[in-house]
């Protein structure tokens, strides 16, 4: 019988798990899927958020030359700068206005049509049930069947006292 001791089967394990990190990049990459990259939470991040109007950090942080150069101006008098440069500053730092944020997105269309798709759907659904599995209606759901019945409980004087038959006025042939 083959028996393993407790310290042995660790070190298989722990064999196997290095064995397995030291080759999941190159498996990764020999399939040819992209490997996730992971965010540092900790670091400030960017939001476009009306109730934030001021994110913990600028929307660009790696600048360009012309962006440099930009930034030197922006610290003379703003009197000076252009309306073109004035703005790509403010992109410099800002990714949307507030009125771009505010703007509303069309989603509701998407959910409005998937919601019509779905009681679509239902609808052929609790047809197919209607013609194919469910049986006829039961006779006794037929008007004439329902008005002879009503006859007869008359004739039979059901419940005269507080029910059925004591509505009607046998005199007269007529609800009371």
């Amino acid at each position: 019988m083959l028996h393993l001791s407790a310290g042995r089967v660790g070190s298989l394990l722990v064999k196997r798990a290095t064995a397995a990190l030291s080759t999941s990049s190159a498996r990764m990459s020999s399939h040819g899927h992209d490997v996730a990259e992971t965010t540092d939470m900790s670091q400030p991040m960017y939001w476009d958020r009306v109730d934030l109007p001021l994110p913990d950090r600028p929307y660009k942080d790696a600048n360009s030359a012309a962006e440099k150069s930009l930034k030197q101006k922006e610290k003379g008098p703003w009197g000076q700068l252009s309306k073109e440069e004035q703005l790509a500053l403010y992109r410099l730092a800002f990714r949307h206005t507030f009125p771009e944020i505010k703007k509303p997105s069309a989603e509701w269309k998407t959910v409005l049509g998937g919601i019509f798709i779905f009681l679509g759907f239902t609808g052929l659904v609790v047809w197919w049930q209607k013609v194919y599995v469910y049986p006829k209606t039961p006779r006794t759901f037929d008007e004439d069947w329902q008005a002879k019945q009503l006859k007869r409980m008359l004739d039979m004087r059901v419940n005269p006292v507080e029910g059925f038959a004591a509505k009607w006025d046998y005199e007269k042939k007529q609800w009371k």
